[in-house]
């Protein structure tokens, strides 16, 4: 029998994601999937999943469950979290970039998030829902996938699949830098010719803020207004997942994994896909500057990623567990006997 997750308590926004729904945005239908491609291949691999194995996506603080029916083995990354596992003997602590194996009867509790706006928590043997149109990401705007369509709520229970193997726990020794370096590289276009020379000056040489409307289909930008030569509005075409468009206001928006399939404003660039992951990690207050890249130098930077990613996957080893200290026991110890002064005796 595998294991089973019931939600105690979801978190601000907990889906069930993938790497994404490919070729139905002819139909109208965006791809989803996780906000950080490169995390949720991560914490697969860490469980002994194939890449693209339904993983929980996590938002800004993670969720609260109990593990029934058999042992779990689950990984958690794309972010500095605590993962607290809470037993018959007690609770302990785990950290992320680790598998950890959770006994039947004992609960998890996944903490506030550091340095990122999400993070992914996968199960070895994935989260077992239907796929919908060859995929188990969560559409949160059209309501279908995942789990009934939505995010997870107190109350729900999830099946998890057959694990694949057994053996040790893995960690990433060396987890990837999460720390934004402020920068997201850019390819200008497919609209760029919309916009003044000004305009385009002022989005490549200002500093931009991620407003409050941010979530999984876009950020609104702060800053500097865009100006055009006439006016916004497109005839509509295609969107890709990076695309930046800019509505009336003249405040760029970056369109994420949820966005539209087309749109009718000016795109002034696509964010790279190297630098998706970056940029699905941001929270609220962030400041971005952009940077151009040519189509080569950006497909260089996606070839340079896949080479990173695959040098981190062999670096994946058996964790290495360090002794805990027992600190109450050491405390009611007479560590240092006949010892009533530091000060010596005259």
């Amino acid at each position: 029998m595998s294991a089973r997750l019931s939600i105690l308590q979801p978190g601000p926004q907990t889906s069930v994601q993938d790497l994404g729904r490919t070729g139905f945005q002819a139909f109208g239908v965006p791809v989803c999937g996780a906000l950080d491609p490169v995390a949720l291949r991560l914490a697969n691999a860490l469980v002994g999943n194939g890449e693209d194995a339904a993983a929980l996506e996590i938002r800004l603080a993670g969720p609260s469950f109990k593990v029934t029916d058999d042992v779990l083995r689950l990984a958690v990354t794309g972010a500095e979290v605590s993962i607290e596992v809470t037993t018959g003997e007690g609770t302990r602590g785990y950290p992320a970039w680790r598998a950890i194996d959770v006994p039947a009867g004992a609960s998890v509790r996944i903490g506030a998030l550091k340095k990122s706006g999400c993070a992914i928590l996968a199960v070895a043997g994935g989260i077992d829902v239907p796929q919908v149109l060859g995929a188990r990401a969560t559409d949160l705007k059209g309501r279908f996938g995942g789990h009934e369509g939505r995010a997870l709520a107190a109350g729900d229970t999830l099946a998890i699949g057959e694990a694949k193997t057994g053996g040790p726990c893995l960690e990433l020794p060396s987890p990837p830098p999460l720390g934004f370096s402020g920068t997201l590289r850019v390819v200008l276009g497919p609209q760029q010719d919309a916009f003044t020379e000004e305009g385009l000056a002022s989005f490549l040489g200002s500093p931009y803020r991620v407003s409050r409307e941010a979530d999984r289909m876009g950020m609104r930008l702060e800053g500097p207004a865009l100006a055009f030569r006439a006016g916004a509005d497109i005839v509509s075409d295609g969107i890709a997942t990076g695309s930046i468009q800019v509505p009336g206001s003249g405040l760029p928006i970056v369109l994420l994994a949820d966005h539209q399939t087309i749109g009718g404003y000016a795109k002034v660039a696509t964010v790279i896909s190297t630098d998706l992951p970056a940029a699905g990690r941001l929270l609220p207050g962030a400041e971005i500057r952009f940077e151009a890249l040519s189509v080569a130098e950006a497909e260089e930077a996606r070839r340079e990623q896949e080479r990173e990613l695959t040098r981190l996957l062999r670096t994946l080893s058996p964790v290495r567990e360090v002794a805990e200290i027992d600190l109450a026991s050491l405390m009611g110890e007479n560590l240092i006997s006949g010892v009533v002064s530091g000060l010596e005796s005259e």
